[in-house]
């Protein structure tokens, strides 16, 4: 007997076929990109052997997989509520009403209360699959240890949730939600409905820009100073960009813990500058925090003139060719604040266009390559690149800019009583820096500022988490049940009120929940079906809202 899938898109087996495909797509999909480039570069490792291709295939095929664990959250979630609808349809009505538990329950709750509880189960069956599939490829990856004989179930420690970040992802989008449905009732009671959507949109975007400054100037100062409580590939994607040495890092911290001084020096690092200012080609006595100026004024002259540094009259401090890098060095400029933020941000710029080029491109070869024939989209899809890729230089640029504006153009010169032990300090250059390069949001498109945002805040907020504060039972109980009311309120929301979801997660539970062919993609053809004199080959066109990125 042949079995054929329903051709209703929200039945539940749709709903769990998409759902496992998008799912795996995102979770097998990078896992594989080692694997493939080492059939091309024949470069063999333990990374990529064929057991390393074993351990990936299981970790994310098996039934704890990410994909498997997804979809039973979602797909089993509709399964359960259109079993609920089936029972709720084969109710007799001509018993007794006030007997029937189903019929208690239903008087009581709406459809999206019902559609929440259904998801909550199944919610709560994905999380903890999830977290014990994360558990069990830990295990396969780190030799088991052995057990001294002390050993208690009740006193072993736990392992930092291998969750964490997941869940805050689920709970940013659920904020998301929240607060675009409070914003939707404030500007629906403010405004006519007419001006229902730009009022939304206005105010939607004012504080986009202000959550993406406050998370982008947390995640800058933890990047210095407490990289652990940011993702490993987070942090080297951010000193890739940044092309910052790590002795000048490391100095920073030393700085900070007050083991590195220009009054003391450091005791136990006595050499870290010093090997840097050498590498760079200046005398390594410039990197000495023992020769170098704690003060600015006419003392600090005489000890350059020494030292045979220019351009730093009245400053204390380490000279700009180091806290440059040797940036501008090819073009004698290694010691312009300004040409190192000029050339840092151009070179920021080019490279941030080979990342947004497939960013912009890619969505539209997915749903509407037709448009590509036409000069001015592609053009207007040019400039979005070239906008997002100046949001990115900028970012760079203000905040190495903020830094020389604080530690040598004027801060610092202005008040040349104030230790540089200070200016290079936490409280300095540094979160001058990051306090500044936050405001290049404004640069980017107003929708895209929501994407910005919600992309940035889940890691603010696991930067105020550490890992000590995970190694309990209380917030594992807790992190679980953020996770199952925040994927709920997510799917709720995608079925009853997707006017409060945006961005990739609209697209994503519009096209998991209710097919490519329906939400928004169906507005939108209707839409454009209805022009008069309109083609009908011709695909429609999303808004900027309506973009996949």
């Amino acid at each position: 007997m042949d079995l054929e899938l329903p051709e209703d898109p929200t039945h539940p087996v749709q709903v769990a076929i998409r759902t496992y495909g998008l799912a795996l797509s995102l979770s097998l999909g990078p896992s594989l990109v080692p694997f493939v480039l080492s059939l091309f570069t024949r470069r063999k490792s333990s990374k990529t052997s064929l057991a390393s291709l074993r351990n990936v295939l299981r970790r994310e095929l098996g039934y704890d997989g990410f994909a498997f664990a997804i979809t039973l959250g979602i797909g089993g979630g509709a399964a359960l509520r259109r079993l609920w609808e089936s029972l709720e349809s084969n109710v007799d009505h001509r018993q007794d009403k006030s007997r029937s538990w189903l019929f208690y329950f239903n008087s009581r709750l709406s459809p999206s209360q019902k559609t929440f509880i259904a998801n909550v189960f199944t919610s709560s069956l994905s999380i903890l699959l999830l977290q014990a599939g994360r558990r069990r490829s830990k295990r396969l990856r780190i030799p088991a240890m052995p057990i001294p004989y002390t050993y208690t179930p009740s006193n072993r420690p736990l392992a930092p949730s291998p969750t964490l970040d997941l869940t805050l992802l689920v709970l940013v989008r659920a904020m998301d939600v929240a607060f675009q449905s409070i914003i939707l009732k404030f500007t629906a009671k403010a405004e006519p409905e007419p001006l229902v959507e730009p009022g939304k949109v206005k105010l939607t975007t004012r504080l986009d820009a202000l959550v993406f400054w406050a998370c982008s100037a947390r995640i800058m100062w933890c990047f210095f100073y407490e990289p652990e409580r940011l993702p490993s590939t987070y942090v080297k994607w951010i000193r890739t960009l940044a092309g910052v040495d790590a002795r000048l890092l490391r100095t920073l911290r030393l700085i900070r813990s007050g083991e590195w001084t220009y009054t003391r020096g450091s005791p136990t690092q006595p050499t870290i500058l010093t090997s840097y200012a050498k590498d760079l080609g200046y005398p390594s006595s410039w990197g000495d925090p023992l020769r170098l100026p704690a003060f600015g004024g006419p003392s600090a002259e005489n000890t350059w003139k020494a030292l045979g540094v220019q351009g730093r009259q009245d400053l204390g401090g380490v000279p700009c060719e180091l806290v440059h890098g040797g940036v501008g060095s090819g073009l004698s400029l290694a010691g312009s604040c300004t040409a190192n933020s000029s050339i840092r941000g151009v070179k920021a710029f080019f490279e941030a266009v080979l990342v947004y080029l497939p960013a912009h491109f890619l969505p539209v070869l997915i749903t509407r390559p037709q448009v590509l024939l036409r000069p001015h989209r592609v053009l207007a899809t040019l400039l979005g690149t070239f906008r997002s890729a100046a949001f990115l230089s900028t970012f760079i640029s203000s905040f190495w800019l903020a830094v020389c504006f604080t530690r040598t153009l004027a801060l610092a010169r202005l008040f040349p009583n104030i230790s540089h032990n200070f200016w290079d300090g936490p409280r300095g250059c540094i979160l001058a820096g990051c306090l500044l390069c936050g405001s290049s949001i404004w640069i980017e498109n107003g929708r895209r500022r929501g994407e910005m945002a919600l992309y940035v805040l889940p890691r603010a907020l696991r930067s105020f988490i550490s890992d000590r504060l995970m190694r309990n039972r209380a917030a594992t109980v807790l992190e679980r049940l953020t996770f199952i009311l925040s994927l709920s309120t997510l799917l709720t929301a995608a079925i009853h009120k997707p006017e409060s979801l945006r961005g990739l997660s609209r697209w994503g539970l519009a096209f998991v929940m209710k097919g490519p062919s329906t939400g928004f993609w169906q507005r939108r053809r209707k839409n454009f079906e209805t022009r008069p004199g309109t083609p009908a080959f011709e695909p429609p066109l999303l808004k900027d809202d309506e973009k996949l990125v």
